[in-house]
């Protein structure tokens, strides 16, 4: 009898060991290469490129914050969280109708721009939370608001790689905003969508020729052939111009280079916020040299513009599926015969 209480005690005993080790093991997510979530019992870990932070999980959600970067308030629309937002920085730059009309209405203020932001504003509003890319200037201004007890996180996208894994930042503000299953959701509405594009492109019978970006000042600045633009235009299956350099950020050319790779490109994507060929002409006459100018299609990023504001530059950044889709219907129309471009414009 006392064998068989002493083996029931020691069956015990291991299943509450386990249950108590697996309460305790907290697993590392990996939303990209650079950004990390983890939970622990007190507090949520966010590893975002060289900055690592620990929030007490006490102070979470966020109610109030503020966003000094115009990219970032496109995950936030996705999420339908507006209205936590309580400052912005540049606000002529940012598409989304709600929040300009919650800029109207007072309820989000502007806290200046990244020539100069309003210090005492952000402080004076008491956010919980500021959201921005990193800008080395900004060091100064970032420590201020950091013994002011306001945490600034740093959340760089725009060196992602992958399309899919700057959309997927839309799980971290998920978890710091109380949103953590409408992001999951909206993140695997995006990535199906996008997958599903990228089958149907690797159908196409041919693989066109693609030219991006336009010249500033003497120096063409192309997307490198690991960013996320030239990770687009291969799911688009096109042929970019760079596809085998290994840069992760821009490349410089001078006019005589990219005219010497161009002779046989059909299409000139991304080509700035111009709304004609003319019009890009007087910005540089050498355009016309160019083969794709006089006998290619080239497209524009104003599709959805609006002042300064662009959306391809907000919603275009999480929705990833959609640019796909623009850059698909642009490369081979047929296989997207009812589908309206969004984000992109032909010039003519």
């Amino acid at each position: 009898m006392k064998a068989k209480i002493l083996l029931l005690f020691t069956i015990f005993t291991l299943i509450a060991c386990k249950r108590e080790t697996k309460n305790d093991s907290f697993e590392t997510v990996s939303v990209s290469k650079l950004v990390e979530l983890r939970d622990d019992k007190n507090s949520f870990h966010l590893k975002s490129g060289n900055f690592n932070y620990s929030i007490e999980k006490n102070v979470l959600p966020f109610k109030r914050i503020v966003l000094l970067s115009a990219s970032m308030s496109g995950y936030i629309g996705e999420l339908n969280a507006e209205n936590l937002i309580i400052g912005v920085s540049s606000p002529e730059y940012i598409y989304s109708e709600k929040i300009g009309n919650l800029i109207q209405q007072k309820k989000i203020h502007n806290v200046g721009s990244e020539q100069k932001y309003d210090i005492e504003k952000i402080i004076s509003l008491k956010p919980d939370a500021v959201f921005t890319n990193y800008i080395a200037n900004f060091q100064n201004t970032y420590e201020v608001l950091k013994n002011n007890g306001i945490k600034v996180i740093f959340l760089d996208e725009f060196n992602e790689e992958n399309p899919l894994e700057k959309a997927a930042y839309i799980k971290v503000f998920g978890k710091l905003l109380g949103k953590e299953e409408l992001a999951e959701s909206k993140f695997k509405e995006i990535e199906k969508n996008y997958n599903t594009l990228k089958t149907l492109a690797s159908k196409a019978p041919n693989s066109p020729g693609v030219l991006a970006n336009e010249m500033y000042g003497d120096i063409w600045y192309l997307p490198g052939g690991n960013t996320s633009f030239a990770k687009l235009v291969s799911d688009a299956h096109g042929d970019y111009i760079l596809k085998d350099n290994s840069d992760t950020k821009a490349v410089t050319m001078n006019f005589e280079e990219v005219f010497s790779k161009s002779k046989n490109i059909q299409f000139w994507l991304n080509v700035g916020n111009h709304q004609s060929k003319k019009e890009l002409l007087t910005v540089n006459p050498f355009y016309a040299k160019l083969n794709v100018f006089n006998h290619g299609k080239m497209y524009s990023m104003v599709g959805k513009e609006k002042g300064k504001a662009n959306d391809f530059f907000e919603s275009g950044i999480v929705r990833c599926d959609v640019v796909l889709k623009d850059y698909i219907k642009i490369l081979h129309p047929e296989l997207l015969p009812d589908y309206q471009l969004t984000f992109m414009k032909e010039l003519k």
